[in-house]
């Protein structure tokens, strides 16, 4: 094996030495400052990325904001309605029921004075059928025909009392 040769170190290490210096310098002037600049620019951008992810990250959060403050509004605005609304209706059914009230009660009263007049015109009734029968008992128990008056003035005064 040359390469184990004794004799051929001395040359092979001398090379190996301008070999690795060249390439060190190599390395150190044009690849380590071309590597240094990608490292740069991806760190750079690395960083202006998380900057616009934090801007867009604020500007979500107002948007958010917003967003529910609107929605809030919105639920008091439509609460707001709807009591409205409410107040409306139940003012409406207030006046309906009132109206039915004041006809019913109108009803009620007209009722009320048929219901009066027939009582009347059948207590009126009942005192000439209380008389007319009056007058027929007394007639059959004594035989003689009570004067009229007489027995309406019996017959008010039993009413007057069975009344009171």
């Amino acid at each position: 094996m040359p390469q184990l040769d004794p004799a051929v170190f001395v040359p092979q290490i001398f090379w190996l030495v301008v070999i690795f210096v060249v390439l060190f310098l190599l390395m150190q002037l044009v690849a380590a400052p071309r590597i240094g600049q990608v490292l740069e620019r991806r760190r750079q951008a690395l960083d202006d990325d998380l900057g616009r992810a934090a801007q867009l990250k604020a500007e979500a959060e107002g948007v958010l904001g917003a967003y529910e403050k609107a929605l809030a509004n919105a639920r008091v605005e439509a609460q707001a309605t709807l009591r409205q609304i409410s107040e409306q209706m139940a003012a409406q059914a207030a006046a309906r029921q009132r109206q039915l009230t004041a006809a019913l009660a109108a009803q009620i009263a007209a009722a009320e004075q048929r219901i009066a007049a027939g009582k009347e015109a059948a207590l009126a009734d009942i005192r000439s059928v209380a008389v007319d029968v009056g007058q027929a008992v007394v007639e059959k128990l004594t035989g003689t025909r009570p004067p009229p008056e007489r027995m309406e003035a019996a017959v008010a005064g039993t009413l007057a009392r069975r009344a009171g």
